[in-house]
């Protein structure tokens, strides 16, 4: 998509990814974030560049259309840096249109400065089918791991 350019965020676009991920978590699993814990893990992230990065899509006409978030975790057995993509969310009106492509994109740019990526990580809801096709689309394939968490 050639009016679609991909760029790291600055404080200034805090509003819109703290906007975008209320947006996606509502989507994708009908959960409502509070405005002060997400704005503010929003902020912390932007101010930490060793937590990771965000960036935005931006049409040419300056609007905001995608966002996305990148977490670091180190590999000792690859002994690199896999990128976690995590909090991708495309305006409706711009999907299927190369949005998340030109992320990814712009994401494999940047990891290919840095000689400690070794490769890039995701997660997806299991019926998220439409982000599953987008993501093997790209290359990306699913893993042999389950995801566990404890809150």
């Amino acid at each position: 998509m050639p009016d679609i350019q991909v760029r790291k965020t600055t404080l200034a676009d805090a509003g819109i990814i703290t906007q975008f991920n209320q947006l996606m978590a509502m989507e994708t699993e009908n959960k409502n974030l509070p405005d002060k814990i997400i704005s503010s893990g929003v902020k912390r992230l932007m101010e930490r560049p060793e937590y990771g990065f965000y960036l935005v899509a931006q049409h040419t006409d300056q609007t905001v259309v995608g966002t996305c978030m990148i977490t670091m975790e180190w590999s000792d057995w690859r002994d690199g840096l896999f990128w976690w993509v995590q909090s991708v969310y495309v305006k409706s009106d711009y999907r299927k249109q190369g949005v998340y492509t030109a992320m990814y994109n712009r994401i494999r740019e940047l990891a290919d400065q840095e000689p400690d990526v070794y490769g890039f990580r995701l997660y997806v809801e299991k019926d998220n089918l439409i982000a599953q096709k987008t993501y093997e689309a790209l290359g990306m394939k699913p893993t042999d791991y389950l995801l566990y968490e404890s809150v």
